[in-house]
């Protein structure tokens, strides 16, 4: 087939994003995230499908996808997560039913448009999509390359069919263009299967992930947040086509995926290869680092489930929420503020972590200076208390909290940190007893603050 005709706008073949670093945050150390990596097995056993099938309940699973994974590896020491997603559990209601939903999550309109934005990059046998590799990539494409039928039964037959799809075009030494190939990854001891938005492979052996997304390219740069999640997101794919190149003995995914965005303001596809070299080096150690799904479901007690029980309508829930949430808190978080934004339980776990006095909560990066003090009363004991030479969290909280004292609230920008209370500007404010200088606010100012 002919490619379709260039606009004037996306003739800037060397344009790339101009985004910040996009790879994932560093993870403290969590007790529970030092777990060594274990071999998967080729499929999950028998006994463990039928344990995460009874804490899930009698409700059909809810797959994982890319996104979830990404997050997954962003956060390995949460063995709530860990555990709810190898079960499929629809964390969104569990988050619901206990009281605490996620307010986050695209609209109908955002995914609207992102169906009819992919729509029109895939149209005409690809066409649109094939042009702009050739053009960001640097490479010759020609204008007819194979689209292999991928159509198969169940995630299983699927992922043989792409297996079968990849291995023959790389054998053949040809271009081709897979849409929505299913790919499988062994997380944790458990079988994961993804679903890409395009994969192509090059004559060379080379397969290329290509991801589509609804936010825009504006001036050739983007959000660098969206386009880091896209990042990790498309690293997860690399990932999985790792897997295939090993089962099949043939083809070398790239470390360079193509990144599909409309352009500026409208519907017209532009695209930019992005290097997902750090993101892949990061999700491989995370993933790494998940505990196996076993060791989560023994450690749980006898009788968990997190079955919502629904009524006969088959979507109403009728599960006590206070017993529902004591089935969640049984299984150990490592919450984060970052999970705001990744998942859906977030908002349960950040009011755990409070009532807990967890510094977890300050963030991880609070968390990693404060070394082995894990509540916010060691902190303020280890501050308050006598100075532990031989521990230099203990050190520094002792010198901030020097700092603190001699800089009471309302005390000028520039006042001496030792001086006397007495010498400084507004000090009657603050003087025993509540004695206030002419127009000062007096004791009832002071204790409102």
């Amino acid at each position: 087939m002919s490619r379709a005709p260039q606009d004037c706008g996306a003739r800037d073949a060397t344009a790339r994003l101009s985004v910040g670093d996009a790879t994932l945050r560093q993870v403290s150390p969590y007790p529970d995230s030092t777990a060594p990596a274990v071999p998967a097995p080729a499929t999950a056993p028998a006994p463990l499908r039928a344990r995460l099938a009874e804490l899930r309940g009698p409700v059909a699973p809810r797959p994982l996808d890319a996104r979830a994974l990404a997050a997954l590896a962003t956060n390995p020491g949460c063995r709530r997560r860990a555990i709810l997603d190898a079960a499929g559990v629809d964390k969104s209601a569990v988050a619901s039913r206990i009281g605490r939903p996620a307010p986050f999550g695209q609209s109908q309109f955002a995914i609207a448009r992102g169906h009819a934005f992919e729509a029109r990059v895939t149209a005409d046998r690809c066409a649109e999509l094939l042009r702009l590799l050739g053009e960001r990539l640097g490479v010759p494409v020609p204008g007819e390359v194979d689209l292999p039928d991928l159509d198969a039964a169940g995630p299983a037959g699927r992922t043989e069919r792409t297996r079968l799809a990849l291995a023959e075009a790389t054998a053949a030494g040809r271009w081709a263009l897979l849409e929505h190939p299913m790919l499988r990854l062994d997380v944790a001891g458990s079988p994961v299967h993804l679903e890409p938005d395009a994969v192509v492979v090059h004559p060379d052996g080379t397969w290329t992930v290509v991801e589509v997304k609804s936010f825009p390219i504006l001036d050739g740069s983007a959000d660098p947040s969206k386009v880091g999640a896209a990042a990790r997101q498309a690293a997860v794919y690399v990932l999985a086509l790792e897997e295939a190149a090993r089962s099949t003995g043939r083809g070398r995914p790239g470390e360079t995926v193509l990144l599909v965005c409309p352009r500026d303001f409208s519907n017209l596809p532009t695209a930019s290869p992005v290097d997902v070299r750090k993101q892949l080096s990061v999700t491989r150690r995370q993933l790494a680092r998940l505990t196996r799904i076993e060791e989560i479901a023994a450690a749980l007690p006898e009788g968990t489930t997190f079955d919502l029980r629904p009524a006969e309508d088959g979507r109403t829930p009728t599960r006590p929420p206070r017993e529902l949430a004591a089935a969640v808190d049984s299984v150990p978080a490592a919450y984060s503020p970052e999970c705001l934004s990744t998942c859906e339980l977030a908002f349960h776990c950040r009011e755990r972590a409070r009532q807990c006095g967890a510094v977890q909560a300050l963030g991880r990066a609070v968390r990693g200076e404060l070394g082995g003090l894990t509540t916010v009363e060691q902190v303020l004991a280890a501050a308050r208390g006598p100075v532990d030479p031989d521990d230099p969290a203990a050190r520094r909280l002792h010198r901030a909290a020097r700092l603190r004292a001699g800089a009471p609230a309302g005390a000028p920008a520039g006042a001496p940190a030792g001086a006397d209370p007495a010498e400084r500007p507004g000090a009657a404010e603050h003087a025993p007893g509540g004695a206030a200088a002419p127009g000062g606010r007096g004791r009832e100012a002071v204790a409102c603050r």
